[in-house]
């Protein structure tokens, strides 16, 4: 039997999925590695590791094993996007308005002053996992947001395996899906939707998996206008240090790791015009939404019509 939670989480909403054995367990679990990323690599907290390093930079610093984690995910997904999905953009996001929990970003009455700030790169970052050193120049600020999502719940789906003896457990965090075990029967049912806190029940397109992650980015749903009328979003393009400007509004990817579906997803929307090609040449199974609404379906992801008609 599948048993469900739903709460909020690190800013955004966390669902728990398990087949079996003690779903209390895996919640527990997955509360728990969810209370350490935040205390590990949350941007807001003051009393984070990733925020005391903030104000240390410049020197050199021993990092805690989840910290030291989550910064080679990142520059390995910065390496594998050529870039794209780059952690070293948080005083570019904070420049833009995003300094604080979203609903805080989102809510704000008073003018904003936003300005773009150049973004360093990812080749600045210096880190060595054998010692867990980490030296990041003045000037450069981390922003693990993206890849610390993903990575998140693989670690959570992971966690709720291991200790509630469930036969497979699903968690998303946000809209970036990770499976571990075996799935029920018919696999993991999905709904393809632009908007993480959209009900999993609501009409749309609904597709399977049996493992792995699915994961989606997108610029629809973390934005927030100025005083002056201009819509900023979270995504942001390293080459300008300002808000992404493409083709693509939304991107869905399957991957074996939330992390890899992450960083494919995020990447081609970051890539622009070229993003789309790019995505193909990974083979990797994705649904992309152009910003007038029209949908690209690559790498076998399943085109509803087509299977109603089969």
């Amino acid at each position: 039997m599948i048993e469900r939670a739903e709460w909020r989480a690190i800013g955004t909403s966390a669902h728990l999925l398990t087949d079996g054995g003690d779903h209390a367990a895996a919640r527990a679990a997955v509360v728990q590695v969810l209370a350490d990323v935040d205390l590990a690599y949350s941007r807001f907290r003051p009393d984070s590791e990733l925020s005391q390093i903030r104000a240390a930079r410049g020197t050199t610093t021993t990092v805690s094993p989840l910290l030291g984690h989550a910064i080679e995910v990142a520059l390995a997904a910065a390496a594998r996007t050529d870039g794209a999905v780059d952690p070293t953009v948080g005083r570019a996001m904070r420049a833009i308005g995003y300094d604080a929990d979203f609903a805080i970003v989102a809510d704000r009455l008073a003018p904003v002053t936003i300005r773009f700030e150049r973004v360093p790169g990812w080749q600045a970052i210096r880190y060595e996992s054998w010692s867990r050193a980490l030296h990041i120049p003045v000037g450069v600020e981390l922003d693990l947001g993206s890849t610390g999502k993903a990575l998140a719940s693989d670690m959570a789906a992971a966690a709720a395996l291991d200790v509630s003896g469930a036969t497979g457990v699903l968690v998303s965090l946000g809209g970036d899906i990770a499976t571990a075990g075996t799935p029920p029967e018919g696999g993991w049912r999905i709904l393809a939707a632009e908007d993480s806190e959209t009900p999993p029940d609501a009409e749309g397109e609904v597709v399977a998996i049996d493992g792995g992650a699915l994961a989606t980015s997108s610029i629809t749903v973390r934005h927030w206008r100025t005083t002056s009328g201009a819509t900023m979003h979270h995504l942001i393009d390293p080459r300008t240090g300002a808000p992404v400007v493409g083709p693509w509004r939304t991107v869905a990817v399957v991957a074996p790791t939330c992390v890899e579906a992450n960083a494919l997803a995020t990447a081609t929307i970051v890539m622009g015009e070229g993003g789309r090609s790019w995505l193909d040449a990974t083979g990797a199974a994705a649904r992309l939404v152009a910003m007038d609404g029209t949908i690209v379906r690559l790498g076998g992801w399943p085109d509803p019509a087509s299977s109603a008609a089969a």
